[in-house]
């Protein structure tokens, strides 16, 4: 099994990419450029990381924010899969504090990452989606996510790792989406033992979900969506 370490270096490189701020009703807040570098250092456990965001949109001209960070060594508040693909977060929340996690998949020379934010007295903040590609690696624009893009059954694996003992659990999962006759869309994902089902009411890109607040379902961008696997019974 490959360390932490070996996975973390799955992410070295440049990306190029965007950072949208989304609120509780999944308005777009805030959409800023940005140029993200983790370069190998001098030494065998030195990372470099360097983060510039560029307000005006202009990646050529001087960067509103310049961020560097030397990584040495990985905190528990983050685990990396073999992929790349990792999770990082609050280990402890407390009350009074903000708080948040932030969820990083990644395939070939894409990455999406998805950070979820909270005020102090534990409601919601907002969404902050990252959509990024490895410079040098782009390629043309995708048509944008649509949610009946959606419908079918999808298979796959899940994988859960610890703080503490980095080896990976894996489970078969599986979500299966389906536009009833109402219209709404039924919703339901399985991973292992655990079912989780929702009906979906409404028009994109707001969709109410019974029982509960409206909850937002958001447009993913083509040119940074990442491949997932075919619904059953279909070819790759």
């Amino acid at each position: 099994m490959a360390s932490q370490w070996d996975n973390f270096l799955r992410n070295q490189g440049e990306w190029r990419g965007t950072f949208t701020s989304l609120g509780p009703d999944a308005q777009v807040l805030q959409t800023t450029a940005t140029i993200l570098n983790l370069e190998q250092g001098d030494e065998e456990r030195l990372v470099h990381f360097r983060l510039r965001r560029f307000a005006n949109g202009d990646l050529h001209g001087e960067p509103s924010r310049d961020n560097r960070e030397d990584y040495r060594t990985l905190g528990r508040q983050v685990v990396f899969f073999a992929s790349g693909s990792f999770c990082k977060g609050t280990l402890q929340v407390a009350p009074g504090t903000v708080f948040g996690g932030e969820f990083g998949f990644i395939h070939g020379d894409r990455r999406h990452r998805l950070v979820q934010l909270h005020h102090s007295d534990g409601s919601f903040d907002q969404l902050v989606l990252i959509r990024e590609w490895r410079t040098g690696h782009d390629e043309p624009e995708r048509p944008a996510l649509q949610l009946d893009h959606l419908i079918g059954r999808w298979d796959g694996q899940a994988q859960r790792i610890s703080a503490d003992w980095p080896e990976p659990d894996s489970f078969d999962c599986q979500l299966e989406v389906q536009r009833l006759a109402d219209g709404a869309v039924q919703w339901r994902s399985q991973v292992g033992d655990q079912i989780h089902t929702h009906r979906l009411q409404g028009e994109e890109p707001v969709l109410a979900i019974e029982g509960g607040r409206p909850a937002p379902a958001f447009h993913l961008a083509g040119r940074w969506r990442l491949p997932p696997r075919p619904p059953s019974g279909e070819p790759p």
